[in-house]
């Protein structure tokens, strides 16, 4: 789920980032969070930096399902929890790039479980395909989205910078 280039939710003051370069600031509201966050934080980081990304300030929390469903149901009209909404400003030529992401650990151990993969994974793929929507990047909502352009730069980013370091058990 995506809230991409929606300005509704924003937090992150942009004055900020210029100074900073590539703030991500990580937060858990009441929940165990698969990847320690100072993972998470250097995993966005990462991205930003591979997608050319000079200055963000970008916030990524962790909620609840109960906190999830509440955010999906107000900005998005969608009842229950997803396993991830982005809320990005729209870009501005020469102003860092902006956004607040909230993900839920237990939605993403949920798809971990249905796709056969490890919690860690999930939840990385789950903070890259936040950072992507950040950026603009979209995709379709059919099954045709596994085959899309920024899918497919999601799965590359997770293999080649996800390691498992900084996991949780």
């Amino acid at each position: 789920m995506t809230g991409a280039g929606d300005s509704r939710r924003p937090r992150a003051a942009a004055g900020a980032a210029s100074r900073t370069s590539l703030q991500v600031d990580v937060a858990a509201q009441g929940t165990r969070v698969a990847l320690a966050r100072d993972a998470v934080a250097d995993l966005a980081r990462r991205v930003l930096r591979a997608e050319g990304v000079r200055a963000a300030e970008v916030s990524i929390t962790f909620v609840d399902a109960q906190e999830m469903a509440r955010l999906n149901w107000r900005h998005l009209k969608h009842r229950g929890p997803t396993d991830v909404i982005t809320f990005a400003l729209a870009p501005v030529p020469g102003a860092p790039v902006t956004g607040d992401v909230y993900i839920c650990p237990a939605v993403a151990r949920e798809h971990a479980v249905a796709h056969g993969v490890g919690v860690r994974e999930e939840t990385a793929r789950l903070v890259v395909h936040a950072m992507l929507h950040v950026l603009g990047h979209e995709h379709p909502e059919d099954a045709s989205r596994t085959r899309s352009p920024m899918w497919l730069a999601q799965e590359r980013y997770v293999r080649r910078f996800h390691t498992g370091a900084g996991a949780r058990e």
